[in-house]
């Protein structure tokens, strides 16, 4: 039967390393956006506390976890584990994620503090904080039997950094984010090496939807970095336009001129005189 708790159970954290994949859910706030779900395969995650979890985020052509996790008043996430063999089961853990991006400093510091190997084609590591955590039952679940796990993304910017390291400035992994890692499907930006690797090369990055609701990358979100969006923006227009017509129209006007000389006798000065409408 499903349980929820404020921590992972400490009988439950073996069982999470054990497992040779997990699923990571993230959204943008506007209902008008994605929610993205994405497979992570491999071993490379940890949970240093019963209020933490982090895994290593490999550059991919996609970055909506990071967008989301980005994004002003955002990082919501959540991660579900699955057991495909042994004792069925579910886990999910709700919380807030942090992106520590390759290169800077709370990145160097999880890295020699969890003992993270690094390898070609690391962007961030994701850290989750938990603020709850459920199970539930995962009857319905299939077996399977674990065969290998795949090194093409390995192998493929493995050769990528050997290209690069052998004097193609093309095979650097910056331009690369540029291209796939600077804006999500929905315009929201990304990964910030990605953004600024776009600006210093000049690289248009690539077409992540296609039809009318393509969004132009930024377009949704360059009013609103914290939270203000276009509808806000249009209804403050359109208040300010009732406004002002209904300071304008003469009969409203004739109405308050005349309710304050009846709210204040003898305000006015004998000289001023209403026009009789």
């Amino acid at each position: 039967m499903g349980a929820f708790f404020e921590t992972i159970p400490t009988s439950l954290i073996k069982w999470i390393l054990d497992q040779k994949m997990f699923w990571v859910s993230t959204a943008p706030l506007s209902g008008k956006g994605h929610v993205n779900v994405s497979p992570k395969g491999g071993q490379a995650f940890g949970v240093p506390d019963e209020k933490t979890f982090w895994y290593l985020d490999m550059t991919g052509s996609g970055n909506e976890t990071i967008s989301h996790l980005l994004e002003p008043g955002n990082g919501r996430v959540t991660i579900l584990f699955n057991a495909f063999e042994g004792p069925p089961r579910i886990l999910r853990l709700w919380g807030k994620g942090r992106v520590l991006e390759s290169g800077s400093p709370e990145f160097d510091d999880i890295v020699q503090r969890e003992n993270i190997e690094i390898i070609p084609g690391i962007r961030s590591v994701i850290v989750v904080d938990i603020h709850q955590v459920g199970t539930s039952c995962g009857y319905s679940v299939p077996l399977y039997d674990f065969k290998e796990f795949r090194t093409t993304l390995h192998d493929y910017f493995r050769r990528k950094e050997e290209k690069f390291l052998s004097g193609n400035e093309k095979e650097s992994l910056e331009r690369y984010w540029a291209l796939k890692n600077a804006w999500s499907m929905d315009g929201l930006p990304g990964m910030q090496r990605g953004l600024k690797a776009g600006r210093l090369y000049a690289i248009k990055p690539v077409k992540k939807m296609v039809g009318p609701l393509a969004p132009k990358n930024g377009a949704n979100f360059s009013l609103l970095r914290s939270g203000f969006y276009i509808e806000h923006f249009v209804i403050i227009v359109l208040a300010l336009l009732l406004a002002i017509a209904l300071a304008t129209h003469p009969a409203l006007q004739h109405q308050a001129q005349t309710r304050i000389l009846k709210a204040v006798p003898g305000a006015l000065p004998s000289s001023v005189r209403f026009r009789d409408w």
